[in-house]
């Protein structure tokens, strides 16, 4: 009698010891045990139409074009596609305006982020104080972001036209010139008229990430500096840029590779005009689609990745580094 009491004891207590080491198992492994084929099955399912539109309207068509690149692809000769290896890639090099080009890109590039960094940075400063009306300051600021480029290139063709745009009516009626200038026509202002455009698009980006990572300063640093004497030259370049210098870095490389791929503006102001004077790596590649030569257009879209996959690197080379800086 005690020795069947006393088995059914042991019984029912590795029972229920059992069944507290399932309730006392973590909630992550009892979801790792509920994951069933079936599960996994549905999820696919699910996934599987963005997976398909992807692989067709995006990887297709980019090994298509990268194919093209290497090949012999006319519009006006559609039945010879033969392999012509590297030719492509030596007509691009070869044309009188891949210098220009060249220049024009580095010029593009180079004036467009610059200023924007300065009056982007000098914004964020101003709409980090409090004020009145900051709100609809910022809202302001912010509202060019919002529109396309092309349709911001459009706009700025019209405020440089020679015969009614605002721009020469305004600098008339302030005595600083005599007679119309015509911006767009000129080689000389094509590409200041195209800078001063895109300055002004691109400004609203460095305002809102820069003023992000200014309000992420905690405000005693700055209590500290104003008691140590430190005046305002010595408090931005030894804490506010060091403090959001990560954020710069990174806003600027994805500002680069973003100036570097953006015909837009451009095309909805000039076309690439004056004789190629306004036209970039990316302008010129549609001008040459345009014309039908697609397997040069497609080599010059490949040397468009690969100077992007290298921006591209150092973009991933900073954002690691700004983790092991937070860790």
């Amino acid at each position: 009698m005690s020795v069947t009491s006393t088995t059914t004891s042991k019984t029912s207590t590795t029972g229920t010891g059992e069944a507290s080491g399932r309730r006392g198992l973590p909630h992550g492994d009892r979801r790792r045990r509920e994951f069933t084929t079936r599960r996994g099955l549905t999820i696919a399912a699910f996934m599987a139409p963005a997976a398909v539109f992807v692989a067709v309207f995006t990887y297709y068509p980019v090994l298509a074009g990268g194919q093209m690149a290497f090949r012999n692809w006319k519009l006006t000769d559609l039945t010879d596609t033969s392999w012509v290896g590297l030719k492509n890639f030596g007509d691009v090099f070869a044309d009188p305006a891949w210098g220009t080009v060249l220049g024009n890109t580095a010029v593009w590039v180079l004036g467009s982020i610059v200023p924007q960094l300065l009056i982007g940075f000098a914004l964020a400063l101003w709409l980090r104080r409090r004020f009145r009306l900051r709100g609809l300051y910022q809202a302001l600021i912010f509202f060019p972001w919002a529109i396309s480029g092309f349709l911001i290139g459009i706009l700025f063709r019209w405020l440089f036209n020679s015969e009614f745009g605002v721009v020469n009516d305004l600098l008339q009626k302030a005595g600083l010139i005599d007679e119309p200038i015509a911006w767009l026509a000129d080689p000389k202002t094509a590409m200041v008229a195209v800078l001063i455009a895109n300055i002004w698009y691109g400004v609203t980006f460095f305002t809102i990430m820069i003023l992000a990572a200014l309000q992420s300063i905690p405000d005693e640093l700055y209590e500290a500096a104003a008691l140590d004497g430190a005046g305002k030259a010595r408090t931005l370049f030894q804490i506010t840029i060091p403090y959001i210098r990560t954020t710069l870095a990174l806003t600027v490389l994805l500002r680069v590779i973003w100036i570097f791929n953006f015909p837009d503006l451009i095309f909805g102001m000039t076309g690439g005009g004056p004789n190629n004077e306004t036209h970039i790596v990316t302008t010129w590649m549609i001008k040459i689609t345009q014309q039908g030569d697609y397997g040069r257009a497609s080599a010059l879209g490949l040397l468009v990745v690969a100077a992007l996959l290298v921006f591209a690197v150092f973009f991933l080379m900073a954002t690691r580094e700004k983790k092991g800086v937070r860790s």
